[in-house]
């Protein structure tokens, strides 16, 4: 009984220690919500992007317009390959929390096939070409990662880069449903 008491008392003193006193947060937050501020510096900038579409969609100086450019169908195409690929990635994602290899091997594949399609598919227009980019660099992230995991596993550390290169990747789909309603559906439209 007693020691339970002091225990207790030792979970109450540590549980009013401030932030600075506690000392600093463990890797994993740190890492967490930096990645987060990173995702959305990178949303900050697609916005910026749509911005300046939506301003200057009209002001073509007689140049093509939204039908002339776009061919829906491979539109369609380009979408359905990142959306595929982010159902692929969050399978991975499962597969990773639950230790199967094999399963997270298939759904990184698959997921990095999907994005490349998409890539080799997407016209490289300033706003399009910036989330290309995204998607390149993702595709060479998921590469790595996959040569850590048959290097090191699923360790604790790999396992976090994982689930941020999933964050991001998921992002990206995001980012992809507004460029293609903003860009090419209402583009077609107008």
């Amino acid at each position: 009984m007693n020691i339970a008491v002091a225990v207790d008392d030792e979970v109450r003193h540590e549980a009013r220690l401030s932030a600075s006193e506690a000392g600093p947060a463990a890797k994993r937050i740190v890492v967490g919500y930096g990645f987060w501020v990173f995702l959305l510096s990178d949303i900050v900038m697609f916005s910026a992007f749509f911005a300046a579409y939506a301003v200057l969609a009209h002001a073509t100086a007689d140049g093509p317009s939204g039908v002339q450019l776009f061919s829906q169908r491979s539109v369609a195409i380009e979408t359905g390959c990142l959306l595929a690929s982010s159902y692929t990635c969050g399978l991975m994602s499962l597969a990773i929390g639950s230790r199967r290899y094999a399963v997270t091997y298939l759904a990184a594949l698959v997921t990095f096939v999907l994005g490349a399609a998409f890539l080799f598919l997407s016209a490289f227009f300033t706003l399009v070409g910036c989330h290309g980019l995204h998607v390149a660099a993702g595709l060479v992230w998921l590469a790595v990662m996959m040569a850590q995991v048959a290097i090191k596993g699923i360790q604790a550390t790999v396992e976090r880069r994982l689930l941020c290169f999933s964050l991001f990747w998921h992002a990206l789909d995001i980012v992809w449903v507004w460029l293609f309603t903003v860009v090419y559906l209402m583009g077609v439209l107008s």
